[in-house]
């Protein structure tokens, strides 16, 4: 907005009301971020997949299996649950968790 609220319930002119909307780039910049931020990127890797073979030794790799199974279990738990829902809630299941910030 480039006008404060108004301050009574007055009616206001055409060019009051235009006058108070923000500027039209600014509202196309908006939209524009909104829009990239809100698509899926590409390249989603969900949360506790690691394509590159960062850890080799047998502790970490122990530990990447369990922490993948306990996902599994939360996944399959969550779209139980979801199943069973009007309007289900996907967004905090693992497989719709993306591994890392991909902003």
């Amino acid at each position: 907005m480039r006008e404060p609220p108004p301050r009574s319930k007055a009616a206001l002119s055409e060019q009051e009301f235009l006058a108070a909307l923000p500027a039209m780039n600014t509202t196309a910049t908006v939209l524009a971020v909104l829009w990239v931020l809100r698509n899926e990127p590409m390249d989603m890797r969900p949360l506790g997949h690691y394509p590159d073979r960062h850890f080799t030794e047998s502790a970490p790799r122990r530990l990447i299996r369990r922490f993948r199974r306990r996902l599994r279990r939360i996944s399959r738990r969550i779209r139980a649950r979801n199943a069973a829902l009007e309007r289900p809630y996907p967004y905090l299941d693992p497989e719709n968790i993306e591994n890392s910030v991909a902003i």
